[in-house]
């Protein structure tokens, strides 16, 4: 509503704000002046009243009482009391008020609840004897023995009433009070208002005056840049006129940016030119509209095979490309740094791509770009790393291997040797079964070398972890006759089922429960939580109380055949963390030497992927 009222040229602009600026601040100032005028005369009158009224507490003398003293009227009646001290001090409240035209003055006593005088007294004799009512300010003054000073509306009009305590010997006797009319302090704001109101209504014709005269050459010179301005949005070659003072220093600015977009345009066409990176534009309806030197060189293709052509057309989609081009340009969304395999003209590349949206200068879409990076030589040199690193993993692993079976191939190869010059069938029956535990050794070692590289299928369904605790358990608890150790559960109660392999996990369970077992040396005790950190996932940790794992062997216990044991083939956790990951969840180690070993165990309810069986 307001823009509809507010002007819409420069010239009336400019005269509103004039008119601001100049009426605001002299409003202002005549506010402040009256405000602080009006104080003044306040002030000055309190002052004067204040004054009036310690005169009259000076001309009282010691009190009341020592008027009555003096007059033997002590124990008079009240009316009588009233009468002999008004008779004293009523001439002289009478010469203050003739003396002070327009204040009217007097004097009260506490004791007798009554006003004494009120001068002048030709007007308002009949006011002697009367008592204040409760809630007058004089009880207040009487009681706190403060002075004080009211505004009101009263007989005699609006005026401003001051009051004195009267006190004596101590005590607060009564008070003394003197009041003018403020009436012809309003009558002088009144003509002090008057003359505001001229100065302001002068000065803001005044300055309207000036400010026309000014702002015709402004605006003059502003609708010559309009149209200067108006050219260069079609030319920019064609500069504004020059001219004088500031205005002029804005037409040179105009001038300098105008030549600086020229510069501009041509640095932008170098770069393109020039940079390494592909880039390649569109439109919005997906025609290419530019394409620099690297890009022709990277995919193949000429500005001449591409221009106004359909960029899907060039770049066709497969099951080995999706544009992310088009993608940004249909939906809005960036990439940024997405390496993908690009079709180019006869082959396949791979390249490091960004996609933005191209916006005009009104924030309206024109297009989409795409900017990429050939990655070929690159990516074929990280396989060639990759495929160094797994060979020498495997060269590791072959190393550990024959290291596991050589030890006790040889202890069966030396006993076999023995017993090939032995003919006593006792000493057979002593060696054979040392050979067989060896054989069993190296099969032991092959099983779980098999378990762990090879492809094992997974049969999914719906398990309750705590009862395959449970029933583990039991296994493990059998083969604890020589080891005093406490198993204790805390299953969470209502944990939903997961959808898992149970035979599988169930041999994670066993491996961790033997470790836990292994690792207590005399007496200890392994604890079993269960719990559901969220809707998605369940947790199981075994903690036992056992040796620990040193620090410097964290980082190797899920490599294959890596033990501290003497008898260990170093493949339980290798085989705990394969299973788990293939349920796509995780295992998390703490330990503390010499104090305790956790594994937690994080499965998700919900195989994520899929309920198909894996091979």
């Amino acid at each position: 509503m307001m823009r509809n009222f507010f002007p819409k040229t420069l010239r009336y602009q400019m005269l509103l704000l004039i008119l601001m600026i100049v009426s605001v601040p002299i409003l202002l100032i005549g506010y402040t002046v009256k405000i602080q005028a009006e104080k003044a005369l306040l002030q000055e009158k309190q002052i004067k009243l204040f004054g009036i009224a310690r005169l009259l507490d000076h001309h009282l003398g010691n009190g009341f009482d020592t008027i009555l003293s003096e007059r033997h009227m002590l124990d008079e009646k009240r009316f009588d009391k009233i009468k002999a001290l008004n008779e004293r001090l009523a001439s002289y409240t009478d010469i203050v008020a003739a003396v002070n035209v327009g204040v009217g003055v007097g004097y009260y006593s506490k004791e007798l609840d009554a006003i004494i005088t009120y001068g002048p007294s030709d007007t308002y004799a009949n006011k002697v004897g009367i008592s204040i009512e409760k809630l007058h300010p004089g009880r207040k003054v009487m009681e706190t023995g403060q002075s004080m000073v009211q505004f009101g509306k009263l007989v005699r009009g609006n005026i401003m009433n001051v009051m004195l305590p009267i006190e004596r010997n101590g005590q607060i006797v009564g008070y003394i009070w003197a009041n003018e009319l403020t009436d012809d302090v309003q009558a002088q704001l009144k003509v002090m208002d008057k003359n505001i109101v001229w100065s302001v209504l002068i000065g803001i014709l005044v300055g309207m005056m000036l400010t026309v005269g000014l702002t015709n050459r402004f605006v003059k010179d502003v609708e010559e840049i309009k149209r200067g301005l108006q050219r260069l949005r079609f030319n920019l070659k064609k500069p504004i006129v020059s001219m004088e003072g500031e205005i002029g220093e804005i037409v040179d600015e105009i001038n300098h940016m105008a030549q600086s977009l020229i510069d501009a345009r041509s640095l932008n066409e170098n770069i393109m030119y020039s940079i390494a990176d592909g880039v390649v534009t569109v439109d919005t309806e997906g025609m290419i509209t530019t394409m620099n030197q690297a890009a022709q060189q990277i995919t193949g293709f000429t500005l001449e095979e591409v221009i106004g052509r359909r960029y899907k057309e060039i770049f066709r989609e497969n099951d080995q490309f999706h544009s992310l081009l088009l993608d940004t340009l249909v939906s809005g969304t960036n990439h940024i740094g997405i390496e993908i395999n690009y079709p180019v003209k006869e082959k396949y590349i791979y390249i490091s791509i960004s996609t933005s949206i191209l916006i005009d200068s009104h924030n309206k879409t024109i297009g989409a770009v795409v900017v990429f990076k050939d990655l070929t030589q690159q990516h074929s040199l990280q396989e060639q790393v990759y495929r160094a690193e797994r060979l020498a993993a495997l060269g590791e692993l072959m190393a550990s291997i024959a290291h596991e079976i050589r030890n006790p191939l040889t202890a069966i190869k030396g006993f076999v040797q023995y017993l090939q010059n032995v003919d006593s069938d006792e000493e057979r029956q002593e060696y054979m079964p040392i050979i067989i535990k060896e054989v069993d050794r190296v099969n032991r070692v092959i099983e779980q070398l098999l378990y762990f590289a090879r492809p094992y299928k997974t049969h999914y369904m719906w398990v309750n972890i705590n009862e395959l605790i449970e029933s583990t358990l039991v296994l493990v608890q059998n083969k604890t006759t020589r080891h005093k150790v406490e198993f204790r559960l805390f299953l969470a109660d209502s944990l939903p089922q997961v959808e898992a392999d149970a035979e599988q996990i169930r041999q994670v369970l066993l491996n961790l429960l033997i470790n836990a077992m292994q690792a207590i040396t005399d007496k200890g005790s392994v604890i079993i939580d269960t719990w559901q950190p969220d809707p998605s996932f369940v947790c199981v940790r075994i903690t036992d109380t056992g040796n620990g794992i040193a620090e410097e062997n964290r980082k190797k216990i899920f490599d294959p055949f890596f033990t501290t044991k003497s008898a260990g083939t170093g493949l339980g956790l290798a085989v705990v963390q394969r299973i788990i990951s293939a349920h796509y969840g995780q295992v998390e180690i703490e330990s503390q030497v010499n104090e305790w070993t956790a594994v937690t165990l994080k499965l998700p309810v919900v195989h994520q992927g899929g309920k198909h069986d894996e091979s």
